[in-house]
């Protein structure tokens, strides 16, 4: 499991720069550097709704991390083995406005 630091604010899952999902999935079959991929869990927040995460577990420093960028040199078998991630995209309303700022091509 990773250390995980997200800074997509407007992520229902996202409190203080954690995750309260429990894992994530980040895409990116094809991806060449981190532009290349996405949090594929984000869920952009609604104004005026409950967040998942008050029904979900509560939010976490470490977390399993699923990975199709198998280009990077983290990926190990479809599993993120890096000790710490960081999640990018500041404003992002969509996953693919999302990217893992730690991926590094083999």
């Amino acid at each position: 499991m990773a250390d995980l630091k997200c800074v997509v604010e407007n992520c229902t899952y996202n409190k203080d720069c954690l995750c309260s999902k429990g894992d994530i999935m980040v895409g990116g079959k094809h991806a060449c550097d981190c532009d290349g991929t996405c949090c594929e869990s984000f869920a952009q927040k609604r104004e005026g709704r409950e967040s998942f995460s008050n029904s979900l577990s509560h939010p976490s420093h470490t977390i399993s991390i699923d990975c199709e960028a198998v280009k990077c040199i983290y990926n190990s078998n479809y599993k993120c083995v890096a000790d710490h991630v960081d999640i990018k995209g500041c404003g992002a309303s969509d996953c693919r406005e999302t990217a893992c700022a730690t991926f590094s091509e083999k």
